[in-house]
C-alpha cells in the first residue's frame, strides 16, 4: 500500500450519498472478483474475456462506441465501413485487454529476468519480443535518459500502455508518472497499490506539475499520456485534421533542455494478420529536442506537431489497440493562449 501514502489521496469524503458507496462496493467486488479469475485462467481465456466484455461494450455503451466510429472515419477516410466497424470493436477488446493483461502478469512484468525474457519462458507466457530486439529498445531508452539526465517519455493510449512503468523500472529508468485519479476511491486503493509495486512514483494529473519539474531537476524522467483532447491545448494537425494536445511535455522539455521521447507497448500480430495472445513488441522513437528559436510559443507549438506526429506513426501501425472512445477532435469555443491569434 506504499502507493496510497505517495498519491493524493481522494478517497471517502464525508457526505457521499449512501447509494454512491454501494456502487463503489459493488465496482470494486466485481474487480476483485476479475483481479482473482484472470490470475488463474490461461492467457488464451483472458484474451477470449475480454473480447465478450468489448463487443458488449461496443453494443451497450452507445455514446462511446459513436465517438468510436466518428474518430475512426475521420482518421482512416479511406475505409470501408465494414472495416471501421471491425476496428472500433477490436479497439474496445483491447481496452479490456489491457487492464486483464496487467493482472495476468504482475508478477512477471516485476521480475528482473523480464529484459532476457525468451518466447515461451515466461511462467505465465509472457512474450515480450525477440530478446535482441528487446534489449535493443531498453538500451537505446535507457541511454537516451542517461545522456540527457532524464527525458519525457510519452505514449498513447495503445496496446498496453500500463506494462511501461515496469518495464522502465526493471531496465532501470527512474520515472515519475502521470496518472487520472479514479473516481471509485476502493478502486483508486486497489489499482494504484498495484502500480505502486513497479517502483515508480504515481502523481494525480491535477497535482502533477510540480512533482514533474522536481524529477527533472533531480535527474528522473518523466512519464505522460498526453493524447487526449483538452481546452488549454495546442491546435496540432492529427490524422489531417486540427485537434488539441497538451502544451505541457514540449513546456517542460524547453524550460529544462530536456528531449521528449515517443514510446509504446504493442502486441504482436501473427502472419495473418491476427493478434497474438502475450506476444509484445516495443516502440521507441527518436529523441525530439528543443531547438534554437525566437519564439518560445512557436517552438512549443513545434514540439508538439513532432510528438503528435510520432504517435500517429504508431497508431496508424496498430488502429485496432488505440483508444478510440475519447474524443479526439473535441472542439472548444473559447480560444487560449496557444489558439488566440494563431
Amino acid at each position: 500500500m506504499a502507493m496510497v501514502g505517495r498519491f493524493k489521496d481522494t478517497l471517502l469524503k464525508k457526505g457521499k450519498p449512501k447509494k454512491s458507496r454501494l456502487k463503489w462496493y459493488l465496482e470494486y467486488a466485481v474487480v476483485r472478483v476479475l483481479f482473482f479469475a484472470t490470475a488463474m485462467i490461461p492467457i488464451r481465456v483472458v484474451s477470449a474475456l475480454s473480447v465478450l466484455l468489448g463487443n458488449l461494450f461496443y453494443l451497450l455503451v452507445a455514446r462511446r462506441r459513436n465517438i468510436a466510429l466518428k474518430n475512426l472515419r475521420n482518421a482512416f477516410a479511406h475505409k470501408g465501413e465494414a472495416e471501421i466497424r471491425s476496428i472500433a470493436r477490436q479497439s474496445f477488446s483491447a481496452f479490456f485487454l489491457t487492464f486483464l493483461e496487467t493482472i495476468k502478469y504482475r508478477d512477471e512484468l516485476l521480475s528482473p529476468g523480464l529484459i532476457g525474457n525468451v518466447r515461451g519462458v515466461g511462467k505465465q507466457g509472457l512474450e515480450v519480443a525477440e530478446s535482441r530486439e528487446l534489449l535493443a529498445l531498453f538500451a537505446k531508452a535507457k541511454a537516451i535518459h542517461d545522456s540527457s539526465g532524464g527525458c519525457i517519455f510519452v505514449t498513447p493510449h495503445i496496446g498496453n500502455w500500463e506494462f511501461l512503468p515496469y518495464v522502465s523500472a526493471v531496465v532501470g529508468i527512474p520515472m515519475v508518472v502521470v496518472v487520472r485519479p479514479l473516481d471509485n476511491p476502493y478502486l483508486q486503493r486497489l489499482i494504484y497499490a498495484n502500480r505502486a509495486r513497479s517502483g515508480q512514483l504515481f502523481v494525480a494529473k491535477s497535482n502533477s506539475l510540480f512533482a514533474l519539474q522536481d524529477a527533472l531537476r533531480h535527474g528522473k524522467s518523466i512519464g505522460m499520456l498526453p493524447d487526449q483532447s483538452t481546452a488549454k491545448g495546442v491546435i496540432v494537425n492529427y490524422f489531417g485534421s486540427p485537434a488539441t494536445a497538451t502544451p505541457i511535455p514540449a513546456m517542460l522539455s524547453l524550460l529544462y533542455k530536456r528531449p521528449i521521447v515517443v514510446v509504446a507497448c504493442c502486441r504482436r500480430r501473427s502472419a495473418s494478420g491476427a493478434r497474438r495472445d502475450g506476444d509484445f513488441t516495443g516502440v521507441v522513437s527518436e529523441p525530439i529536442y528543443p531547438g534554437q528559436y525566437k519564439s518560445e510559443k512557436a517552438e512549443i507549438i513545434r514540439l508538439t506537431e513532432a510528438m503528435t506526429a510520432e504517435m500517429q506513426q504508431i497508431v496508424t501501425a496498430f488502429p485496432e489497440q488505440y483508444l478510440w472512445i475519447h474524443n479526439r477532435w473535441k472542439t472548444y469555443k473559447k480560444e487560449n493562449l496557444w489558439t488566440k491569434n494563431a
